[in-house]
């Protein structure tokens, strides 16, 4: 029988898978922090983070415009997607027990809709429910109810209108929401979301055909909006970094070694205790609570190449998928800089479900290729060429792929028969790791988003213990989720 999987052997191989006032905001706005000189040009080499939003007295409410705005990449003006004006939008800091009242202004010329990743919470009415469709010009009031015992932890937002869900994220639309019980006004932590993103003569590249089918990848990695940021900090002082991959596709092989990194937290989930880790595998919507030691001599925090497989089908010759090496930020010494102050935790990790017996298991299976559409109308399971397929079949939001019963635990096996990675992302309710192929995971490692690598399978555990009504799961290379690769699962109210 295999050895079980420590938690630093996941971490290490990889099995997971600018500053605008918001409008009409009800909240203490903290406002944008930078931490090193600004350029002139206002360029990249100065390290800004969105503007921040905290919730009052139980309550976040803001308006939440979505606009093609003029932004600076690199000090080239570049036409992209913004919420209220910056790319990313701002930061939502929210409370366990909060309630987030977002009113969604659609100005864009193309429906959509707002998914706020990792939030546990209902999928009904107008919650994070992502079969709503914003037409162009219309408004929507959400209605977002925290329960009082959500877990801290890194989560974010973007659209998740079906077919439009890779433009419009390419294009700008992402933000942080960040869940605890610490007061920012003491001391923040540094808030950073990764992304990319290819440009031509000012304008977002339009993806083609083929880029579409392997899961578009910028040529440009953006943190907080800029190119390779430049953080100053004391040597030898911790910064506490929340990190979102907000990448269409790119997978982050985050190189540590040197940084005395710990890992605090996993995608909306806290660890038993910090982990170190010389290398931190993030894939597309993965996020991570970390703490580096900044170094006596500026250093680059690296994504490494990474390869995510080969497109197979007979299609693109066979073309590979990679990840190109990208630095995501340079830790500067900088005795003028004020240290950082870092918070303990506060809620520990999740229930360790191997201590509940299955309630009923299931295998899903992703494959490439043909199949049977989807019949209800927005499966784009043709849209580019190729079919992305779950059990065989292309998203219809129409037709149930999963019924479950409240107040009971499943085991999931994803199974990936294709010649490529696909990154699980199930709504509303985490997920526990439980094996890797055959091999069993030592530490509890809840997460809502896990790298299913090629040919390979994981398996997980799923408490299926509220919000009844039905939601999404699907692969987080949002081109592929697009193209049709995602089901619908409903949760009966009894």
């Amino acid at each position: 029988m295999s050895e079980p999987i420590s938690r630093r052997q996941v971490l290490t191989v990889g099995a997971l898978g600018l500053g605008a006032v918001a409008a009409g905001a009800t909240g203490l706005i903290v406002g944008t922090r930078s931490s090193s000189p600004a350029d002139s040009d206002g360029s990249s080499a100065a390290w800004a983070e969105p503007q921040v939003i905290t919730s009052e007295d139980g309550i976040l409410e803001l308006d939440l415009t979505l606009a093609e705005s003029d932004v600076t990449v690199g000090g080239t003006t570049v036409r992209m997607l913004t919420y209220n004006g910056t790319v990313p939008g701002p930061t939502l800091h929210l409370h366990p027990g909060d309630r987030l009242l977002v009113h969604l202004h659609n100005g864009l010329d193309h429906p959509t809709n707002l998914h706020t990743h990792g939030l546990v919470v209902s999928a009904d009415g107008n919650s994070d429910n992502p079969f709503i469709r914003i037409g162009p010009g219309d408004t929507f009031d959400y209605e977002i109810v925290l329960p009082d015992d959500h877990p801290s932890g890194v989560c974010w937002y973007h659209p998740h209108h079906h077919g439009t869900v890779a433009d419009q994220l390419f294009a700008g639309l992402y933000g942080a929401i960040i869940v605890d019980e610490e007061d920012w006004t003491a001391g923040a932590p540094r808030v950073v979301v990764i992304s990319d993103v290819t440009y031509r003569g000012g304008q977002v590249a339009a993806v083609t055909p083929m880029e579409r089918r392997a899961g578009r990848t910028g040529e440009t990695l953006l943190t907080n909006g800029r190119i390779r940021p430049a953080l100053h900090a004391p040597a030898g002082s911790n910064e506490r970094l929340l990190l979102i991959n907000a990448c269409a596709s790119r997978y982050l092989d985050l190189q540590l070694a040197g940084l005395n990194a710990e890992i605090r937290g996993l995608d909306s989930a806290r660890l038993s205790a910090p982990t170190t880790a010389d290398r931190l595998l993030l894939a597309p919507g993965n996020r991570a609570d970390l703490v580096v030691t900044v170094p006596a001599a500026p250093a680059d925090l690296v994504s490494a190449t990474y390869d995510r497989g080969q497109m197979g089908m007979g299609m693109m010759g066979g073309q590979s998928t990679v990840s190109p090496e990208a630095t995501v930020l340079s830790l500067v010494p900088d005795t003028g800089v004020q240290r950082s102050t870092i918070a303990e935790p506060t809620r520990a990790v999740a229930t360790d479900l191997r201590d509940r017996p299955a309630d009923a298991t299931r295998t899903l299976t992703f494959s490439m290729g043909g199949g049977m559409a989807g019949g209800g109308g927005m499966g784009n399971g043709g849209m580019g060429g190729g079919q992305f397929l779950i059990d065989g079949r292309t998203f219809d939001h129409g037709r149930i792929d999963q019924n479950v019963r409240p107040g009971t635990v499943e085991e999931w096996t994803i199974a990936n028969q294709s010649p490529m990675n696909h990154p699980f992302h199930l709504h509303i309710w985490p997920m526990q790791l439980i094996r890797q192929g055959t091999v069993d995971v030592a530490d509890v490692d809840v997460r809502d988003v896990i790298d299913v690598p090629a040919r390979q399978s994981i398996t997980v555990r799923i408490a299926f213990d509220r919000f009844p009504g039905k939601t999404v799961y699907h692969c987080h290379i949002l081109d592929h989720e697009d193209l049709g690769m995602m089901g619908v699962i409903r949760m009966a109210s009894s």
